[in-house]
């Protein structure tokens, strides 16, 4: 879990110094925009497509998708580094 951690701060560092960039040159709007799109795209179309490619897979319409620990500590994981921010 910690090295996912680590791998999705490098990954943002990127759109950091993007973002920050955008800010420093007075394009604050975008600078904003760009915090919150990039992510939730990101995750629509990362869930869209492989709950898409599963119902194409099996052939069925509905998936359950359940609370395991797993899951469950990633998603303490991720409400920590929301929060640290």
């Amino acid at each position: 879990i910690m090295g996912l951690t680590i791998l999705a701060w490098g990954n943002s560092m990127g759109d950091l110094s993007a973002d920050i960039t955008m800010a420093r040159k007075g394009l604050t709007n975008m600078a904003l925009t760009a915090c919150f799109a990039g992510p939730v795209f990101n995750i629509l179309i990362g869930l869209g497509a492989g709950f898409s490619r599963l119902s194409a897979e099996t052939g069925q319409d509905n998936c359950v998708v359940q609370l395991n620990r797993e899951t469950a500590t990633g998603l303490v994981f991720i409400v920590i580094n929301a929060v640290s921010l």
